[in-house]
């Protein structure tokens, strides 16, 4: 059995008075949106579909909702996940075609199913006979990203091991044999990942997490982002806290939640102002979000656990793009990120009824 020491640092972290939200990136009008359903006395759920509805309108940075992210036929498509922390329930859509309000679907399922997760053509003729209305998600902005890319030989694009050669030709592929090769040093766009990420926190300190976004510019078509996979693009458990991320959704959903009683990793977390150490409890360290609210409900600050989440990818992955935002029942929250070259603060929002309007924060990146 192998027994990994979780570093809990006596990081800074803020504290919002409940209810609250929280969402990635500078989003204050999704915030607003948010925070308006919670000061009429909404739910968090309702909190967190018209937040991240919000985003799907405004298109925020391109990277959320219609218009963007076209895949290597030109279609932007829309994955999304709203999850109630109180029963667990979790409704998640991706490859979602036609439809606008990818975050509306998302909850429909949860809702109206008593399935999980839906994915392409089906979700989108799931939604269609739910009541949502079928639309062209392309726009002159997406079509020229498309235009363009054809131009310059699709590149960049998401292939390997094919010919002919994709780092100078565009398809269609076939397979080539394997060879042992470098790793590969793809350009990151640290705006081509912009999922929103939001949690809701109400005054009885019950959580819901949700994400949208359009995915990666240029993927391969049927591909399945981070965003849409619960614990991996957000998690909410009521006893505890929430979490979610934002970046490179095909690394950091690698990192999924698994919890195993009988082959679990024992968890110990050392607390470094008293150097004292405690078996904790037992967890796989494989999820993302998961483990953010894990080490919450272990007593760990937002900020450290947020910290922790994205050590363990870097372990890994050490260039990858990601943040996390967590937040616990409290009201304490934190948000931790992977420094780049130009990605090193992290900024997100948040809104409680103290301030009643949406608030920037950043973080540092390390």
């Amino acid at each position: 059995m192998t027994t990994f020491l979780v570093y809990i640092l006596m990081l800074p972290f803020g504290h919002a008075t409940l209810p609250f939200v929280i969402n990635t990136w500078p989003f204050k009008d999704a915030t607003s949106a948010a925070w308006s359903v919670l000061q009429a006395g909404g739910s968090i759920l309702d909190a967190v579909e018209q937040g991240c509805s919000r985003c799907e309108v405004d298109q925020c940075d391109g990277s959320v909702g219609f218009g963007g992210s076209p895949d290597e036929n030109g279609e932007t498509t829309l994955d999304a996940m709203i999850m109630n922390g109180d029963t667990m329930e979790v409704g998640a859509v991706a490859d979602l075609r036609r439809i606008k309000n990818a975050i509306g679907v998302a909850r429909a399922v949860m809702q109206h199913t008593e399935h999980t997760f839906l994915v392409g053509e089906s979700a989108s003729v799931f939604a269609e006979n739910m009541g949502f209305t079928a639309e062209d998600l392309t726009t002159n902005k997406s079509l020229s990203i498309f235009t363009q890319w054809l131009k310059d030989n699709c590149q960049p694009n998401y292939r390997k091991n094919v010919l002919p050669d994709p780092s100078k030709n565009c398809g269609p592929y076939k397979p080539r044999a394997m060879l042992k090769q470098r790793k590969s040093e793809r350009q990151i766009d640290i705006h081509a990942h912009d999922t929103i990420g939001m949690i809701a926190i109400g005054q009885d300190g019950h959580v819901a997490a949700g994400t949208s976004t359009n995915g990666a510019n240029h993927k391969i078509p049927g591909r399945v982002g981070d965003s849409s996979v619960a614990g991996a693009g957000a998690y909410a458990d009521s006893t505890a806290g929430g979490a979610a991320a934002t970046g490179d959704g095909d690394v950091m959903m690698r990192f999924l939640p698994r919890l195993d009683p009988i082959c679990s990793n024992t968890l110990l977390i050392q607390h470094t102002h008293s150097m004292e150490t405690t078996n904790v409890t037992k967890v796989e360290l494989d999820g993302l979000h998961f483990l953010a609210v894990e080490l919450m409900r272990t007593g760990a600050d937002p900020s450290s656990a947020c910290k922790t989440a994205i050590s363990r990818i870097k372990r890994y992955y050490p260039e990858f793009f990601g943040a996390v935002i967590c937040a616990n029942t409290t009201g304490h929250y934190g948000a931790a990120c992977n420094k780049l070259p130009g990605f090193s603060k992290f900024s997100f929002m948040v809104s409680d009824s103290p301030s009643n309007v949406p608030l920037l924060k950043s973080v540092d990146c390390f």
